[in-house]
């Protein structure tokens, strides 16, 4: 077997455990798999932000909470169905990533990410403040409820489209560029590299990825409120991107599953052990992987 074919081996494998899972295991484990399918797009977002790119968000519920509560507003008021509001809410969080983007330009380390933390605290008074629109601390609920295995194509099957779309774009110019600013931002300038359009993009495609993720999170639950798109998710998103591994597509994966997954495992231990195990969590795959879980499985695939 060649190289090439022998790395297709755990895509396929992926592929046919994906598609068969749903027809094999509980109708609400399937719900939960279709939660952690769009925890992967957010993971994702940041992946490339982040991972590919250096710059540090914590600031991605706030984008999340932007196309969740995109598609509720036109699913409720408009009765707009998933599959036409859930490009619009790429859309609108792609130009607020943008915003924020071009204002981050400025910020670097530390700065940015508490204005980002600023950015995922603001959220839940924002909503409420315009609670003529949003619902308020009510929330809006949606005028439809989706089977389990629906959502659970549905959200995989748009995390793969976009797995796939940014495994072609980090393969070219857009991910040498997005690389070459993380690693030596002067270096890559005297390049010819201009940091401005590669890290306002950066921040904008992440938002997007963001605004599906929340999009699909408000189509499995049928209702959103402040509380669904608080800080703790933001943080949490952080935590699955490190442990998955920060640097790696097969890591967004990973970290959507552990995101998913973990509380309810840590919830079967004790209810109040969750923060507890996540920490845990957190400081074992930086002291003993800290490629995270996806560099570590890539290692010993290689010996």
């Amino acid at each position: 077997m060649t190289p090439q074919a022998r790395r297709l081996v755990p895509l396929i494998v992926a592929v046919v455990l994906f598609a068969v899972l749903p027809f094999v295991i509980p109708s609400f484990l399937t719900f939960q798999f279709a939660f952690a399918g769009a925890y992967t797009c957010a993971i994702l977002g940041l992946t490339v932000l982040t991972g590919t790119n250096g710059q540090i968000s914590l600031g991605q519920g706030a984008f999340m909470a932007a196309g969740g509560y995109t598609l509720a507003i036109l699913a409720h008021s408009a009765g707009w169905p998933p599959e036409l509001a859930i490009p619009l809410a790429a859309i609108v969080s792609f130009v607020l990533g943008g915003i924020v983007g071009v204002v981050a330009l400025r910020l670097t380390g530390a700065y940015l990410a508490l204005a980002t933390f600023a950015l995922a605290v603001s959220v839940s008074p924002l909503i409420k403040r315009f609670g003529w629109i949003t619902g308020g601390a009510q929330g809006v609920t949606l005028p439809f409820s989706r089977d389990s295995r629906v959502l659970y194509a549905e959200s995989w099957g748009i995390a793969a489209l976009l797995l796939l779309i940014t495994w072609f774009m980090l393969r070219g110019r857009i991910g040498r560029s997005l690389r070459a600013l993380r690693d030596n931002e002067i270096a890559a300038a005297s390049f010819g590299i201009n940091p401005v359009p590669y890290k306002t993009f950066a921040f904008a495609l992440s938002a997007a990825y963001a605004g599906i993720a929340g999009a699909l999170v408000a189509t499995a639950t049928a209702y959103v409120s402040p509380d669904t798109f608080g800080l703790q998710l933001s943080l949490t998103l952080i935590i699955g991107v490190v442990i998955g591994g920060l640097d790696s597509l097969w890591g967004a994966v990973i970290g959507g599953l552990v995101v998913e997954f973990l509380p309810l495992a840590a919830q079967s231990i004790n209810v109040a052990a969750t923060s507890l195990i996540y920490g845990i969590a957190l400081i074992l795959v930086m002291i003993l992987i800290p490629g995270g879980i996806a560099g570590a499985l890539r290692t010993l695939s290689r010996r």
